[in-house]
């Protein structure tokens, strides 16, 4: 069975859209780290697409599935924010199945699903599935195509 590891933010999680409806966005402590808003992480909206894809895979019965995020180290509440959210959307398809790390790198799968290259995205060993605006994936039907 091949092994799918999904970034969250970007990817599963509309972090922008959390992040521009925050009251505090403005506050010049937060100019430079918007991750690092309190709550933020709470309760993004899902990207388009994102929960009925995610269902879909694990559905095929050909994935294992699980989450590889990065966490904000200055902001720890941001990892049970995440946890939380993931049972929200996704019931138990993530239970005990996501990984904090700012070593994406170091994951040993065959796709990772991210919409950045920062954080060893870009030299994992596998198939990186560049989601989104800036990447070859723009929407979840491509990455479907791609995988299904």
């Amino acid at each position: 069975m091949k092994i799918i590891f999904f970034d969250m933010d970007g990817v599963l999680a509309d972090l922008g859209a959390a992040i521009e409806s925050h009251p505090d966005k403005d506050l010049p402590q937060y100019e430079y780290d918007k991750d690092h808003l309190p709550n933020v992480f709470q309760n993004p909206p899902p990207i388009p697409g994102a929960v009925d894809a995610v269902s879909k895979l694990h559905q095929s019965g050909k994935y294992e599935l699980l989450v590889a995020s990065t966490s904000p180290w200055e902001n720890p509440d941001a990892l049970t924010h995440k946890r939380l959210w993931l049972e929200k959307y996704f019931g138990d398809i993530f239970y005990k199945k996501a990984v904090f790390t700012h070593r994406k790198d170091l994951l040993i799968g065959d796709y990772l699903i991210d919409d950045r290259t920062k954080n060893g995205a870009d030299r994992f060993k596998g198939k990186h599935i560049h989601f989104g605006k800036d990447g070859d994936y723009k929407d979840w039907g491509d990455v479907l195509n791609e995988l299904l």
